[in-house]
């Protein structure tokens, strides 16, 4: 299981890169292997304000649907259209073409509460 070091784990499953006020956010190589062969994603909407904690989307795989929560606060400044067609790169490239949505952050204190790859290996361990 890939466990990046340049990023920030939510408790959910999500990863977090941070670009300075803009967070790209996707589901982790743990959750897309517990969901199996991704079939369809449920983008949020570019403008729309989104809450640390609450959910941005639905990710539908061959198994079960699960939603996508923020890891942060903030603004969708992007999704990755890519998606719409080829939902399969969240399970082959997690943490690359996978990539789910971007959030323009409001508070960047919010990242100090999410995990680090060593605190993210440590809860997907046990």
């Amino acid at each position: 299981m890939q466990i990046p070091e340049d990023r920030k784990y939510s408790s959910d499953h999500e990863w977090a890169h941070v670009h300075g006020a803009v967070v790209r956010v996707g589901i982790t190589d743990y959750a897309q292997d517990a969901l199996g062969d991704v079939v369809f994603v449920d983008l949020p909407t570019v403008g729309s304000a989104v809450t640390a904690g609450g959910v941005v989307g639905e990710v539908e795989s061959t198994k079960s649907v699960s939603e996508i929560y923020a890891p942060v606060s903030g603004t969708i400044s992007a999704i990755n259209d890519a998606l719409a067609t080829a939902p399969e790169a969240i399970n082959t490239d997690p943490y690359g073409e996978g990539w789910i949505c971007e959030i323009t952050i409001v508070d960047t204190a919010q990242l100090d509460t999410l995990l680090d790859a060593d605190g993210y290996a440590g809860l997907t361990s046990k």
